[in-house]
């Protein structure tokens, strides 16, 4: 495990990892040591065990909000965000090279959040949710799925 967080951090110092990709790499890298240790086995079971996917990052977040153009213009006032498409129920705001998508809901809070896969393929990623034993549910060429809490998680292009 030692070698692979030195190769992440030698990988982010020459210019090959953004500060995101590090952290995720590095938090990916620190859940599987932690899962092996709770389940009794070893830093090797947990790198044998494949994940379903590798993110390379976090594409965007959305959110549910009760009014989109109140909220569209708190996020270009206070935060700099550019909108690149936005409507009566829905805005998505550019933020670096990731978005902030507003749904207008009932109630204000976590829409879903989506996390990037290099390689994306709604068909591919579909099949893997059921392989592992989730239960995808798939709008035109986006796939989503729930979190132990029920959560909306999103896969994507990355």
């Amino acid at each position: 495990m030692h070698f692979e967080i030195s190769k992440l951090v030698e990988d982010y110092d020459r210019g090959h990892l953004t500060r995101r990709q590090l952290v995720a790499r590095l938090a990916a890298a620190t859940t599987a040591l932690a899962g092996a240790s709770l389940l009794g086995g070893t830093p090797a079971a947990a790198q044998q065990a494949r994940p379903t996917f590798q993110a390379t990052g976090v594409d965007h977040i959305a959110l549910s909000v009760t009014d989109v153009a109140r909220s569209r213009q708190f996020y270009e006032r206070h935060l700099g965000l550019r909108v690149t498409r936005c409507g009566s129920s829905t805005c998505f705001l550019q933020c670096g090279e990731d978005f902030l998508a507003l749904f207008r809901g009932d109630a204000p809070g976590l829409h879903h959040y989506s996390f990037a896969i290099d390689d994306f393929s709604a068909d591919d990623a579909v099949q893997r949710l059921e392989g592992a034993g989730l239960t995808p549910k798939r709008r035109e060429n986006r796939v989503y799925f729930d979190d132990p809490d029920g959560l909306e998680v999103q896969v994507s292009r990355g």
